[in-house]
């Protein structure tokens, strides 16, 4: 049985990584969404979010889900650009939905903030797997 689950674990180790920290990145997108939002529009509590969330899963993507390695500085600020560049193309789409959500059909700012991140989640995958993290054996 032990051998079974560490073989999954190295088979799938990238994907279950990923869900781990995109869990946590959706959380820590979530509180602070929720916490700013209280206070400010949700289109200024969002973006916050997004920024906040987006440096901790450039983080936690690079060393723990693609264990990527950047030997020389400007294959980091290559990487890193490449990162939130397509963030930042998650970020429309996740400003898109909120606005859509809570502005047009009058949805409820967390439940269409939950719906959002799932959508979210997928599209970021798919660019840190196809296009960010690409030639790191993962």
């Amino acid at each position: 049985m032990g051998q079974l689950i560490k073989q999954l674990w190295q088979r799938y180790q990238s994907v279950l990584s990923y869900l781990i920290f995109g869990g946590l990145t959706t959380l820590i997108n979530i509180i602070v969404f929720g916490i700013f939002n209280q206070f400010w529009p949700y289109w200024i509590a969002n973006t916050i979010a997004w920024l906040i969330s987006v440096l901790f899963a450039y983080i936690t993507n690079k060393i723990w889900v693609f264990d990527s390695q950047t030997p020389t500085f400007r294959a980091v600020l290559i990487e890193m650009t490449s990162f939130f560049g397509f963030r930042l193309l998650s970020y429309f789409t996740d400003q898109g939905i909120m606005i859509v959500g809570i502005s047009v059909l009058h949805g409820n700012n967390l439940i269409v903030k939950l719906i959002d991140q799932i959508i979210v989640v997928l599209l970021n995958w798919f660019f840190s797997k196809l296009f960010i993290f690409k030639d790191r054996g993962h």
